[in-house]
């Protein structure tokens, strides 16, 4: 047998990283998009959480049907038609939604965004499935988790440089703008950013089609039966569509009127208050203003109380959909799949609040911010921070990739402290090119220190991993909830620092045992980013009723899921006979 290694094919990595560049560019500028469209739209906060809904539910619907078609045909669509091809229809697609972004700026009208940001997201959802394999089998399988992890910290770069770009192509300059100024602003500047993400999507694709050195990654790859998994997932969906339908009616023009009506005669009866001396007929008026006001007040509470009711039960079926696939394949595994598989069923759901709870902290940053108790800033003030959220994520992430490098102790203790403050001087670094002001950042090197310390306790163990950080990120959002000012800002920034290394820990868990079914179990955790689209609209609308800086109660669930499943994994297992710990 022979032992020579094999050579990793260098051109074909560094191209593939560029599409992980994509993904974390376009997923943490939604970040900036979204107060910048809650401004310019006049959006409440749950409307302005669309954004993360329109894009993370493209992932799931992506997923979904591709999941759906590979099972009928009986193989693997993705391999059999090649992860190279794949990827360059998943770019080309992207780059048709970066045309209809150009599209919904000109007509202005924000679902015309919404669409747009779909489009881009369903060809990353095709990406994603086809570009994570691929950069594991251009080289040596053994180092596959240290291209991997390339792959991560690339998309942290972009999760880095993205709300940079965004920021300065919607506001022009580092000017503090207020909301009625951002409202008076032209979206000119768009048309010319995603003309050019647009273009690069398609320079991509050619460098993907051209390209001799990337394989073409063809395999014959059979899809294990799940007519029972399939029903179970097409009956959710049916579900949440039904549950959505009247939540977005609640929006709609009929569902307003009445609030229309009562503001109309407020102002009518205000603008007669002024020309009406008489006391006896003012103290009438003003009384009727007062009537007016209690009757919208509870007529949108109504409404937002029928909202959050509809959204709540939407968690209720996707949660209720998993345990149902729990329970029944307890009973009879056959047609259920991957989906007879316990830790799957949990890491799911893991996956799940995972993404939800990623996105929602750094989608509802921007409203938190405003806050007179968060520093009052205005939309195009807290890039900053924003870029800051998204840079933990690549700060966790290097010093987890520490660990896929094969040196000494000593040194690899060294290169777990001093990569991470590299990265994190690299997002202070990118800020102050854009003159952003810092220096309220400088002490969340504190924080840095703790996710190093985190980092080195947790010894690459998954299990372990997921426990500590979970833990981390649950503290964080207690911190951030009972506290404000900096103190609470750092709080919440550090849940970026905590979701910086959960992905990788929470996938592991859910795989391992699963044999000839890995692959399927692998494309139902990627369906599970839909909780990045429906969890942060929770919290906005959580946000609308009870307020922002309450709303992170959301979060704190999240990661007390996530928490939950780390302490359940080692048990789930070891009933399979499996010692997460020491594998290999």
């Amino acid at each position: 047998m022979s032992n020579t290694a094999v050579k990793t094919n260098y051109p074909a990595l560094y191209t593939l990283v560029t599409v992980f560049f994509f993904w974390g560019f376009f997923g943490a500028g939604n970040s900036i998009f979204i107060p910048f469209c809650k401004a310019y739209f006049h959006l409440d906060q749950f409307q302005s959480q669309l954004i993360d809904f329109a894009f993370y539910t493209a992932y799931y619907s992506g997923a979904l049907i591709l999941f759906i078609l590979s099972t009928v045909k009986g193989k693997d669509l993705v391999t059999s038609y090649g992860y190279k091809k794949s990827i360059v229809f998943g770019l080309l697609f992207s780059a048709i939604g970066a045309g209809l972004m150009i599209w919904a700026v000109n007509v202005n009208i924000y679902t015309a965004l919404l669409v747009g940001l779909f489009v881009v997201a369903l060809g990353f959802s095709l990406q994603q499935i086809a570009a994570n394999p691929l950069v594991i089998s251009v080289g040596d399988p053994k180092t596959g988790t240290s291209r991997v992890s390339l792959g991560g910290a690339v998309n942290s770069l972009g999760g880095t440089i993205g709300p940079l770009l965004m920021a300065f192509a919607l506001f022009g300059s580092t000017v503090a703008l207020t909301d009625d100024q951002i409202q008076h602003l032209s979206l000119s500047s768009m048309t010319l950013l995603y003309a050019g993400v647009g273009s690069l999507f398609v320079i991509a694709a050619m460098l993907f089609k051209f390209s001799k050195k990337i394989p073409d990654g063809v395999q014959v790859e059979p899809m294990e039966s799940a007519k029972k998994a399939i029903t179970t997932l097409v009956t959710m969906t049916v579900l949440l569509v039904m549950i959505y339908i009247p939540v977005f009616s609640t929006y709609s023009a009929s569902s307003l009127s009445r609030v229309e009506v009562l503001e109309k005669e407020r102002t009518t009866l205000v603008e007669g208050l002024g020309r009406i001396e008489d006391t006896e007929n003012k103290k009438e008026i003003e009384n009727s203003i007062t009537n007016i006001d209690n009757q919208r007040k509870e007529y949108v509470e109504s409404l937002d109380n029928k909202r959050i009711v509809l959204l709540s039960t939407a968690l209720i079926v996707i949660g209720g959909a998993i345990f149902y696939a729990y329970r029944s394949s307890k009973k009879n595994k056959e047609g259920w799949g991957a989906m007879q598989y316990p830790q799957l069923l949990l890491g799911m759901f893991g996956i799940f609040a995972y993404v939800g709870v990623e996105v929602s902290i750094g989608s509802n940053l921007g409203e938190l911010l405003k806050l007179e108790e968060f520093g009052s800033l205005q939309s195009s003030q807290i890039t900053p921070y924003i870029s800051m959220y998204w840079g933990s994520l690549m700060i966790g992430r290097w010093a987890g990739a520490v660990s896929v490098f094969n040196l000494s102790k000593v040194r690899q203790i060294l290169a777990m402290i001093i990569v991470p403050f590299i990265a994190y001087f690299v997002v202070l670094g990118a800020n102050s090119l854009a003159g952003n002001d810092v220096t309220p950042l400088y002490y969340y090197s504190i924080c840095v220190l703790l996710q190093i310390v985190l980092t080195y306790w947790a010894k690459n163990k998954s299990a372990r991993t997921l426990i500590l950080f979970s833990l981390f990120g649950l503290t964080a959002m207690v911190i951030g909830l009972f506290t404000s000012g900096m103190l609470a800002i750092y709080a919440f920034l550090a849940g970026g620092l905590a979701c910086s290394v959960l992905w990788p820990a929470i996938f592991n868990i859910a795989i391992i045992g699963l044999g000839k079914y890995t692959a399927q179990g692998s494309s139902l955790l990627i369906m599970m980013i839909l909780g990045g689209g429906i969890i942060p609209p929770i919290q906005g609308k959580v946000a609308d009723i009870i307020g922002i800086h309450q709303s992170y109660i959301v979060s704190l669930l999240c990661f007390a899921y996530l928490l939950f499943f780390g302490m359940m994994a080692k048990k789930v297992l070891s009933r399979q006979s499996i010692d997460i710990d020491n594998i290999n």
